[in-house]
């Protein structure tokens, strides 16, 4: 078993071509070739499928690729280890976000965690809430902040009740109101985000019995904003989204408050690397003080 093999594997797959590997690595691409026909040699099949647009894994690759990022996982939980007995904080933690998070939380924290530990690495990936969780399910991230609840089983460190509230261009013939329910929204053209960020508002207007008047569909939560604001319609967004945004459109309270809960999830508290721990106590401060 090599783990720098296994490293230069991943690399390959993430970035879908053995050239940008290369480099990214500072290997050769025939160095990063060899590599590649070396594992298939000692697994007895082929692992990439090669064309002129880049590589992807094989069924065989994909059916191996899980295990081995948990072996990558586990060498690096065995380095930080080592390091940390010897008084040095070192690793590469992996962190799923969505942009309202990305925004409005990261950048303190990550500034002071950085502070303390710089040899630690950071990875974002940014994400909607089903691709984060698929994320940590596969081993790709190693924690990941998601509204509640998840639709998978993992563990979960609550943070935040963000509230939602409506957005209306400013006028709109209801932007005079001081608070608004759901039955009276729900002839309105509705602009909704798109699957996999649209939990937190399917859920309130489940629970309402309310099917709006969906006319767009977007991807962004600023781009949501800038659609209301031209007057093409409503929508619901958490507060979060909306800090520090000067924008043209009327911000208003539900009738009944309605909240999304945010946290921080891992596959298992328990088998969480010492520099992934370290940061999930950094957050939980870091929103406790504020």
């Amino acid at each position: 078993m090599s783990i720098s093999k296994y490293k230069v594997l991943m690399k390959v797959v993430e970035l879908g071509s053995l050239t940008k590997a290369a480099d990214m690595m500072g290997y050769t691409q025939s160095g990063v070739s060899h590599t590649i026909s070396s594992l298939e040699q000692e697994f007895g099949f082929l692992l990439l499928a090669r064309s002129r647009s880049g590589v992807k894994l094989t069924m065989n690759g994909e059916q191996v690729l899980k295990t081995i990022r948990e072996i990558l996982k586990w060498n690096e939980h065995l380095e930080q280890e080592v390091a940390s007995i010897h008084g040095i904080e070192i690793g590469t933690i992996h962190i799923g976000t969505f942009t309202s998070v990305s925004v409005n939380w990261l950048p303190d924290i990550l500034k002071d965690f950085q502070q303390d530990y710089p040899s630690i690495e950071i990875k974002l990936f940014e994400g909607d809430y089903r691709q984060i969780e698929d994320w940590i399910s596969d081993g790709v991230i190693d924690c990941g902040f998601l509204s509640l609840p998840t639709r998978d089983m993992m563990d979960i460190i609550p943070l935040h009740k963000d509230q939602m509230v409506v957005l209306l261009p400013t006028n709109h013939p209801l932007s005079s109101e001081t608070r608004l329910t759901l039955s009276q929204i729900e002839k309105e053209a509705f602009i909704m985000p798109r699957k996999g960020g649209d939990d937190d508002i399917n859920r309130i207007l489940e629970k309402a019995s309310i099917k709006p008047d969906i006319k767009f569909t977007a991807g962004d939560d600023y781009a949501i904003m800038a659609m209301v604001e031209k007057g093409l319609g409503i929508s619901i967004l958490p507060e979060l989204v909306l800090r520090g945004q000067q924008r043209n459109i009327r911000i208003i309270e539900l009738e009944e408050p309605s909240y999304r809960s945010l946290g921080i999830a891992v596959s298992s508290i328990r088998h969480v690397s010492p520099a992934t721990k370290k940061f999930l106590s950094y957050v939980q401060n870091h929103l406790q003080s504020k």
